[in-house]
């Protein structure tokens, strides 16, 4: 997974999450569940426990996450942090694997597919299948 993947993907989970996670939020961590749904919480607890330390010795990451922590419909915010997200897991392959694994692991545990566009084919295990989309298309089974 590249990068910018793997940052998309880490902040689509923290975003939500770090209000709850963090004293500078502000806000009742029992309440986040019922609030931003159990698996965002369970997720955004999990890569927070792993990056929490990550952040605390970076400044500059720590100020994003506060500021995404205080107003998270901030599109600027959420993009400071994942520039600082990008910074951090850029330097340390170790850490990027073990995201990547973390993401895999809780994206199959909530899968979202979505076809947008004319005459697009969404799904999940197409196995031994046939997909045929346009005009006037036939398909002869043998």
């Amino acid at each position: 997974m590249d990068i910018n993947t793997l940052v998309q993907g880490i902040s689509a989970i923290l975003v939500p999450a770090l209000p709850y996670l963090t004293e500078f939020g502000g806000k009742m961590a029992e309440s986040a569940a019922e609030k931003i749904g159990e698996d965002f919480w369970e997720g955004g607890k999990k890569i927070w426990g792993r990056l929490k330390g990550l952040f605390e010795s970076h400044p500059a990451a720590l100020e994003a996450a506060k500021d995404v922590a205080a107003a998270p419909d901030d599109g600027d915010a959420q993009a400071a942090l994942r520039q600082q997200l990008k910074k951090i897991i850029s330097g340390d392959s170790s850490l990027a694997t073990e995201l990547e694994h973390l993401l895999g692991q809780l994206q199959q545990q909530n899968v979202t597919v979505i076809a947008s566009g004319e005459r697009s084919v969404a799904g999940q295990n197409f196995n031994n299948s046939v997909i045929i989309t346009g005009d006037g298309n036939l398909y002869k089974s043998e």
